[in-house]
């Protein structure tokens, strides 16, 4: 059983695409967009771009300082 299961993993992880992605027949590929010269490829549309995969832009571990004091820390008045 284990041994169908990995087999069966194995075959479906290797049937990707494995020549260029083309548009369906009798589709094209959209429009350009304004102010390009031409209209994106099929790899520059499955591009992520910096929306989708932002990255970050502080480390917290590496940059983290001591708080100064605060001077309006002050306990209430009676």
């Amino acid at each position: 059983m284990r041994f169908a299961i990995s087999l069966l993993a194995l075959l479906l992880a290797g049937c990707g695409a494995s020549r260029g992605l083309q548009p369906a027949p009798g589709k094209t590929l959209p429009v350009a967009p304004y102010g390009a010269k031409s209209p994106p490829t099929a790899k520059e549309l499955l591009k992520p771009g910096n929306q989708s995969r932002p990255e970050r832009s502080d480390e917290l571990l590496k940059s983290s300082d001591q708080r100064r004091s605060d001077e309006f820390n002050l306990p209430p008045s009676n």
